[in-house]
Parts: C-alpha cells; structure tokens; sequence
C-alpha cells in the first residue's frame, strides 16, 4: 500500500509509474498552468499529466525546466487527440507534443478517446514510438471494457494503462478487474467527480471527521486502496498540497466497502461509447 507521494506502481513493462499525480485538464496555458504544475513539483509531485487538447504541453514544459527537478525523476504523461488519430498522423502529433513541451520523450502515450474505425491505427503508431524507445510507456484513455478486448486481438503490446472517469459514483468495477486481470493499470480521471456532490455527502463527511482528513482525501484514498493511480486537478496551492496528503492513514476494509456501496454508475464526462467529438 502506498505510504509516500513518490510511491510507485510498476506497469507490466517494469517502468514506475507515481500513485498520485497533478492533472492539468481545463488549466489555462501560461502563467495559471506554470503555477500549478510548479506548485506541485515544490510540494513533492512526480507524475503531470497533460494532453494535446488541453492547450497547455508549452506551460507544463516551462514549469518541469523552472522546477529544476531532474527529468528522470519526473513521469509526464501526454495522449493524441482524436483529430490526429491514424497512423502518420499521430507520429506527427506527438513529434508536436515533444517540441511544445520542451522534452526528448514522454514517460506515458495515451490515446485520448476510442475513435471507431481509427484506434487500432493510432495504436499501431504508439507501438512504433514505443519501439523505437522513443516513449517509456504506452496505454489507451477512456476506453471500456470492449474497446480494450477489440484492440488485444490485433495488439503487438498491451496497453500499460487505461486512464479512465473513475470516482464513488463510477466504480467501473467490470472494468477494473478486466484491468487487473490483463495487468494494465487503470488510472482516474475526475476521481472528486468535479467537486460534486461527493464533497458534501455525508458519508464522507462522517468519514473525514473519522480519519482526522478531508472528503477529498478520503476519497483519493480509496482511489489508491483499490488500486488506481489517481491524478486531481486542482490550481489552487493549498488543495494541490491537501490533495497529496493521503499517505498517512488507511481506511478500514468496512469504510471502503461503505464507499463502493456508493456507486451509481453516473458520470459526469461523456460516454466512451457516446462522444461526438
């Protein structure tokens, strides 16, 4: 069980990757993006993952240079973007992400979204970057159970990650054991389900008086006590640090099973089977 912000999992290609990490999705390119990320590398992080749509691979790559932290004690995570997908196409987009972020290699390559008829291709391309050692590790974003068993009849390499909507309310629990059972690490996105609702409910409530902690960080904990390498989004200094204060305490197996019992199957993004973009 992780005890340390610096705590690692080990991908199924023995690469390490943090348990916790900085998100920067909706964090605006420049001075707001540079704060946060070096907020986050002062207080202790190691893992930042971005992507190409977000706007903001230039800001993340001025704050890992300004930050002075060695690269190679950094995980950077970026994806393709599903305009970019296909084969050509997405060696050239992530040529693009490596010259706006400043850096020679990404530690993690995730396709953004399963885009029908093209995410075999893409996957075909990260397999070649992956290859060619030009990425540490490779692995897909919001896909489903089917999505991942569609792509390992034709895969070469199996996905080290799957990066998906995963919170009380979305346990994804079909989902996380299909991850487990294939040793691909599932990762979550939204993991405080955007602040609400979870924040105030009193369950957890109840529990961070128990524990002496925040809601959200009784929830990031049972992110990481299920498994899952957990990356919140936050601008703020004090909840970037709130946020890794997680690895002093352990909710008991009774509390986490309450927390499961939360689950609604509801989601706050959009449906891996359902996005039009």
């Amino acid at each position: 069980m992780a005890k340390h912000l610096t705590d690692t999992t080990t991908l199924h290609n023995g690469v390490a990757m943090p348990w916790l990490g900085l998100g920067v999705w909706r964090v605006a390119e420049g001075q707001e993006v540079e704060h946060s990320v070096r907020t986050a590398l002062e207080v202790g992080y190691r893992s930042i993952d971005t992507a190409a749509v977000y706007g903001n691979e230039e800001g993340v790559g001025r704050a890992i240079r300004d930050s002075g932290v060695p690269r190679e004690q950094l995980f950077v995570t970026t994806k393709v973007w599903n305009a970019d997908q296909g084969y050509d196409s997405t060696l050239a987009a992530y040529d693009e992400s490596l010259r706006k972020l400043g850096l020679d290699y990404v530690d993690l390559y995730l396709i953004h979204w399963p885009v029908k008829g093209k995410y075999k291709e893409t996957w075909r391309a990260l397999e070649k970057l992956y290859a060619d050692k030009r990425v540490r590790a490779i692995g897909v974003s919001n896909f489903h159970v089917h999505h991942l068993e569609d792509l390992l009849q034709t895969a070469g390499v199996k996905p080290m990650v799957n990066q998906v909507e995963y919170h009380p309310r979305l346990a994804q629990r079909p989902l996380l054991a299909f991850c487990k059972e294939h040793g691909i690490q599932m990762e979550a996105w939204s993991p405080l389900m955007q602040g609400k609702e979870l924040l105030e409910h009193e369950l957890f409530v109840e529990l961070a008086a128990k524990y002496g902690k925040t809601p959200a960080q009784v929830i990031l904990r049972w992110d990481l006590q299920n498994g899952v390498v957990t990356i919140p989004k936050s601008v703020t200094p004090s909840r970037i640090r709130e946020n890794a204060d997680v690895f002093d305490f352990e909710l008991s197996a009774e509390d986490v099973a309450r927390i499961d019992g939360l689950n609604l199957d509801r989601r706050v993004g959009p449906d891996p089977d359902n996005f039009d973009f």
